[in-house]
């Protein structure tokens, strides 16, 4: 009577499919993630400019910190930076002075990675 089982062949092919499926749908996989990850930045960073001059337009003065925005409720909180992961690495721009005590006017991601396109995220 014969055993019943795979053969060493056999198995072997199978995990030679599996590689072959995985090394094709891997990259594919980390692809999209990235392509999110961006979708999402440019979708925070519109939020917030637009949070940013809907505030001024009802004040006649850009916010202080982002806290404001939150606080003030135009926005319903402070997103992370989806490249970073972290909501205290954002970029403030702000007027007048250098030494960062006038208003928020503009934001930008604070990390150093290039993007998809070659640009780096903190230039968006």
């Amino acid at each position: 009577m014969r055993a019943r089982g795979f053969t060493l062949l056999e198995l072997l092919f199978v995990l030679l499919i599996v590689a072959l499926l995985a090394g094709i749908v891997g990259p594919m996989l980390i692809g999209s993630i990235s392509r999110a990850r961006e979708s999402t930045l440019k979708e925070d960073i519109h939020v917030m400019r637009r949070a940013i001059d809907n505030y001024y337009a009802d004040n006649g003065k850009y916010p202080g910190e982002l806290a404001d925005l939150v606080n003030k409720r135009y926005l319903r909180g402070l997103p992370a930076d989806p490249v970073t992961e972290r909501r205290d690495t954002w970029i403030v721009v702000r007027t007048g002075n250098d030494k960062g005590l006038g208003g928020i006017i503009d934001v930008h991601s604070g990390s150093e990675l290039t993007a998809n396109d070659g640009t780096f995220y903190r230039d968006w």
